[in-house]
């Protein structure tokens, strides 16, 4: 995780690329800066395209506005009102989600009015203190989904495919335990919806790399 540490023994190897593994240094886009600033190709998406999924929030605003079906949702929510307007429009339950989060941290679910004051407050601590960043969002939350994922590939040149999907959903305390592909829900028809939306998604960031939607 020494960025300068890297980048020194990258110039001093004569290192014309890296490879950032998977998880921390894959997903920084100050280490692609600084990669690109020493001449040496960053093996992932650009800084730009990291910086357009990096956090929940811009991530729906990005796929919304490039046609991609989303959950209905709401973007940075500052208080409870914002809550009490949205769930006139999709009734409940909603789910109230930190921006920067993930594993299943920062997440509660509201099913009546009572519980809003709670739901709003409880997140936002909780992402305060795992991830250093309060902002949450809301969509309207799905009751018994399918965790799908299709995994997308793009060149440098613009090109993405999708190489079908895989089924997440046994799970616990929202953790993956167990991926399979492909997955035996699927139908064919699904199956071609979901992979065209994945790569409208990758390509509207130009994403390069292989990633998942």
């Amino acid at each position: 995780l020494n960025i300068p540490a890297i980048i020194t023994t990258a110039m001093m190897t004569g290192c014309d690329a890296i490879h950032p593994g998977y998880g921390f240094m894959s997903e920084r886009a100050d280490f692609v800066d600084i990669c690109e600033q020493h001449n040496i190709k960053f093996i992932g998406p650009s800084a730009e395209s990291m910086r357009k999924m990096g956090d929940k929030a811009t991530a729906r605003a990005t796929m919304e506005a490039s046609g991609v079906p989303i959950t209905p949702g709401m973007g940075i929510v500052d208080n409870t009102a914002d809550i009490r307007e949205f769930v006139k429009k999709v009734g409940y339950p909603i789910i109230i989600k930190a921006t920067a989060g993930g594993g299943g941290k920062g997440m509660r679910v509201v099913w009546k009015a009572e519980e809003i004051e709670h739901a709003y407050n409880t997140p936002k601590q909780e992402a305060a203190a795992s991830f250093n960043n309060d902002g949450i969002y809301m969509e309207k939350f799905v009751e018994e989904p399918r965790h799908i994922e299709i995994q997308v590939a793009g060149d440098q040149f613009g090109t993405v495919c999708h190489l079908s999907e895989r089924d997440c959903s046994i799970q616990r305390r929202h953790q993956k335990l167990v991926e399979e592909a492909p997955s035996p829900f699927m139908t064919d028809e699904l199956r071609q919806k979901m992979g065209e939306a994945a790569i409208k998604a990758a390509a509207s960031i130009r994403y390069e790399g292989v990633g998942t939607v």
